[in-house]
């Protein structure tokens, strides 16, 4: 795995500045289930980071950007864990890298989850084993704060696995891809579009988004690849803005590749730009190793087909969806040779969400609430073109064969109230306001998006609702329902005993 130079702390709210304040590791605490070893590391701020193993003897190197550690972690109960120790030291000056000796070999799974109401900022680290299947680690987001659980935990653990969706902002780092008007930078861009969408696949029930690039450093386009191939993703989505020596060309395209040549002069010059930023990577993960020269080419021409067609029908369905939003400079999907959609299990799309040199397609690529509604409508075609087709022992797959229905989302119009809103989509006041967040009020705003969540009747006899009032605790709610506190935790995927007043949960009656 290539090392990274430290890079000073990107903190992306509503838009995109530098912090030269190290930020804190005040906690560390380590939890241990029946599949995976989680450690949260308590933040101050929010920080980049790495995670890579090394063996002989096996370790965890955790690489923290710009931080330093509040304590030691000597005092960390890693009993009954397969942590054999865990020492840290500073690095290069700015960074804290943390290291785990295990017992054996395990794969790591990390991402950061966002301050809410009752926590700071954290990163958490999932350990497994090489034998669990970690496609159902818990995406950003989730826990008290997160997705509405549409299935109980023994549906959610029988193979019903998450859909998987890679989500590539182009450029970062030393490479700020292209610039346009006001100084307006792609990369910045294509990151604050990735961000608004991996938010929004994570409040989709059966679907999981991670973030092959969630900060401004560089990453090669063969490593986007490889990433996209190490989560056993189900669609890699490469997103990107455009530019021009015309500042009149705007509008959208959607590309996919091509094993035949561009379908334009446009496209096959994009992809010579887009291409030249890394050399020419291979075939992901395949291994045909075994198979003798012939046979290797015909399976991969096989697999690369296939992949393509899958990637222009979603593309098309792209077109339609995004067609509400911007205007559509192509009515196709236009193919050619890219190298970072170059994956022959893999349907890929690079997006070119609009061209940062005109000036109007730069106004709104520089809106936080343009890039929402753009991101809306990419989710809300993505979630259709898999509910339709959806793979194999997937949570959607077993949904639509019994019956259930897919997260939605709907833009709040003038007259509209947030109850008429819940019964139009057949789904509890109380889960629309916990999945939006809402928590005490039934406001709502003109414009707003609210996720709706997945209606689930095949299920709703394995759940009940319980809505935490002041002075109740998990022990208490527990006990009250005779649900034992571990499948309570594990149902509302919680990471601690903290509830807050307004806050729904889950209770399985089965």
């Amino acid at each position: 795995m290539r090392q990274q130079l430290a890079l000073p702390l990107l903190l992306l709210a509503l838009g995109c500045s530098l912090s030269s304040r190290a930020a804190v590791v005040e906690k560390v605490e380590a939890q241990q289930s029946a599949d995976y070893t989680r450690l949260v590391f308590e933040l101050d701020q929010s920080l980049e980071h790495k995670v890579f193993t090394l063996e002989n003897p096996d370790r965890v190197v955790i690489d923290l950007s710009g931080t330093t550690l509040q304590g030691q972690l000597g005092t960390l109960d890693i009993a009954g864990t397969p942590i054999t120790g865990i020492r840290s030291a500073p690095r290069n000056q700015t960074d804290l890298r943390v290291v785990l000796d295990m017992q054996g070999k395990v794969q790591p799974r990390s991402f950061m989850q966002a301050r809410d109401a009752d926590h700071g900022d954290r990163l958490i680290v999932d350990l497994y084993s090489p034998t669990t299947s970690t496609v159902a680690t818990p995406a950003p987001g989730a826990g008290a704060q997160g997705r509405i659980v549409s299935a109980s935990v023994a549906d959610l653990n029988d193979s019903k696995r998450d859909i998987i969706v890679a989500i590539s902002a182009g450029h970062g780092g030393e490479d700020p891809g292209a610039i346009g008007v006001n100084r307006l930078r792609e990369k910045n861009v294509t990151l604050a579009i990735s961000r608004e969408l991996e938010k929004l696949i994570n409040n989709m029930p059966g679907y999981r988004a991670v973030m092959i690039r969630d900060g401004d450093h560089y990453v090669g386009l063969r490593e986007r690849t490889e990433a996209g191939h190490r989560h056993n993703a189900d669609l890699y989505l490469a997103i990107h803005a455009d530019a021009h020596a015309n500042k009149n060309a705007s509008g959208s395209t959607i590309y996919a590749l091509s094993a035949n040549g561009a379908t334009s002069e446009q496209a096959r010059m994009l992809a010579e730009k887009e291409n030249a930023a890394d050399l020419i990577g291979g075939l992901g993960s395949v291994s045909l190793n075994d198979k003798d020269e012939v046979l290797r080419s015909v399976l991969i021409d096989l697999s690369m087909n296939a992949s393509i067609a899958t990637s222009l029908e979603i593309g098309d369905q792209v077109i339609q969806s995004l067609s509400d939003v911007i205007h559509m400079r192509r009515r196709n999907v236009e193919q050619a040779a890219f190298v970072e959609l170059k994956s022959a299990d893999i349907p890929s799309l690079l997006i070119e969400a609009g061209y940062i040199t005109n000036t109007k397609d730069a106004r709104n690529l520089d809106s936080a609430e343009w890039r929402q509604r753009f991101a809306v409508a990419l989710t809300e075609a993505i979630t259709q073109w898999f509910y339709d087709r959806p793979p194999q022992g997937t949570l959607v797959a077993w949904q639509k064969e019994n019956g259930g229905q897919f997260a939605t989302s709907y833009t709040v119009k003038r007259g509209d109230a947030l109850s008429e809103i819940a019964e139009r989509y057949d789904v509890s006041l109380a889960a629309l306001k916990f999945a939006n967040e809402l928590r005490d009020s039934n406001d709502i705003r003109i414009g707003q998006v609210l996720t709706i969540p997945g209606a689930t009747q095949a299920v709703s006899a394995s759940f009940r609702e319980h809505t935490i009032a002041r002075g109740e605790t998990l022990s208490g709610i527990a006990e009250s329902y005779s649900v034992p506190m571990a499948r309570l935790r594990e149902t509302n995927q919680l990471n601690s005993d903290t509830i807050r007043v307004g806050q729904v949960l889950k209770i399985p009656t089965s």
